[in-house]
């Protein structure tokens, strides 16, 4: 049939739009901001996007109109779709009905590494010649797409705790039904539509519950927010990831390229692989557990990891100037920043650091996190801030609480000439966004290249 995204340049949706074309139908799709690399993926794929959402788009009318979750009443594609009573679904939903009800499901949920997790352990089936499906908030490195149907019963997915739609605002997960779900963190973060950390243990629960009970369930051990959402019921197998845990890593280097894996404290194996960072030691031990639910022994996936790359935008290496290096990441949560910074700086403990940050998230824009900003940016040597013109409060707040010099502007070439003004031979840029940040790091590459 014709299917219609609303809203198809969102990670989720743009890999909801090549599932669906890969199940033989045709599918159009509109989104108002349209930026690689995802538009590039989705072109690749044949599928036409359009600009705005102009309802003429939706003459003749498609047989279903998929409604991305960034869409809200008021828009003129849902509203033409509510008034001329057009078949209309959300992008979780349409994928359990038509894709993931007769597969075994691998979910990833957290507040962060979702996407990264949900790589390693695409990447570990498929090495290990199982051909599962995926569906990742990301374009796998390993694979050059974001999703794909597979040749297996097996279905990794990306369990994002965002609400589903305008008119569904249950967390997408809930739809998912997994047999094997990793939980690898949860703290409060979606301020726009979780009051608080309670809203989203609920939601998290709400998951739980539709794990069966021949299923399992992996989670990091101690850690009071899971802790006690598992207190709230648990019918399923339950392992935990950490020191005191089933499964824990002892590393061979400190910044976390080189580590044996233990399961119940027998050595399973050894990774050596590109990635460094605890954060990513931690996200190896989770998909290397679920991989091993579906058969995979643990000596198998650390092999796989060694040939493992990273998901785009995650400690991206841009390019090179002048011995000045530049990375991108998609990190904008405060954990998420401190832990990238972190990685970064024990694979370069010599390396000047220089952090350049735009606060975009909708938890950033109600100034949810701005306190603990400047405490996770506390490994950069130099601070550089965005003021995006949407946030109604003072990124120079963040500035001024940082104890390294920090700069703030609202314009991105001011921001560029004094980030190339301050830049030295070895130093280290990393831009951390999980936007486009109007092409900051060809803008920086070409400055530097010019200086």
């Amino acid at each position: 049939m014709h299917i219609h995204i609303l809203g198809i340049c969102g990670t989720f949706m743009g890999g909801a739009a090549t599932l669906a074309t890969k199940l033989g139908h045709k599918v159009t799709g509109s989104d108002a901001n349209v930026y690689p690399p995802m538009s590039t993926m989705l072109e690749s794929q044949g599928i036409e996007i359009i600009q705005g959402y102009d309802p003429e788009q939706l003459k003749p009318a498609p047989d279903l109109v998929v409604i991305g979750n960034a869409m809200s009443r008021g828009n003129p594609c849902v509203e033409y779709v509510l008034n001329n009573n057009l078949r209309y679904t959300s992008g979780p939903q349409w994928l359990q009905d038509y894709l993931l009800h007769d597969r075994w499901v691998m979910a990833v949920a957290g507040t962060h590494g979702k996407t990264t997790t949900a790589s390693m352990l695409a990447w570990i089936l498929d090495d290990c010649g199982y051909q599962p499906g995926f569906l990742v908030g990301g374009v796998l490195g390993n694979f050059g797409v974001s999703a794909r149907l597979g040749e297996s019963m097996f279905f990794v997915v990306e369990a994002d705790e965002y609400d589903s739609a305008f008119f569904d605002k249950r967390s997408k997960f809930v739809h998912y039904h997994p047999r094997t779900l990793i939980m690898n963190n949860l703290e409060f973060d979606h301020a726009d539509i979780f009051d608080d950390l309670k809203a989203i243990q609920r939601q998290f629960h709400h998951l739980v519950r539709t794990v069966p009970g021949n299923g399992r369930i992996l989670a990091p051990y101690g850690v009071k927010n899971i802790d006690e959402t598992l207190a709230m019921g648990c019918w399923s197998e339950l392992e935990y990831i950490g020191d005191d845990g089933h499964w824990r890593a002892d590393k061979k280097l400190a910044d976390g390229s080189v580590f044996d894996v233990y399961l119940d404290d027998q050595l399973v194996g050894t990774v050596d692989w590109a990635l460094v960072g605890d954060h990513n030691v931690n996200n190896a031990l989770m998909a290397i557990a679920a991989a091993r639910h579906v058969g995979v022994t643990a000596n198998l996936a650390c092999d796989a990891l060694a040939k493992f790359i990273n998901t785009k935008r995650r400690l991206e290496y841009k390019g090179e100037v002048n011995s000045i290096t530049v990375y991108d990441d998609f990190a904008h949560h405060p954990t998420a920043i401190e832990l990238t910074l972190g990685g970064l700086r024990a694979k370069l403990p010599q390396s000047r650091i220089l952090a350049v940050l735009e606060p975009r998230s909708n938890t950033m824009k109600l100034g949810v996190h701005k306190h603990d900003l400047a405490p996770a940016l506390a490994a950069a040597n130099e601070v550089f801030l965005f003021q995006p013109d949407n946030i109604p409060w003072s990124v120079q707040e963040i500035a001024d609480q940082c104890p390294q010099p920090a700069f703030c502007s609202d314009n991105i070439d001011t921001l560029v000439a004094n980030i190339v003004k301050s830049a030295q031979v070895g130093d280290t840029i990393l831009v951390m966004s999980n936007g486009g940040f109007s092409g900051i790091h060809d803008k920086l590459l070409a400055a530097l290249t010019a200086k």
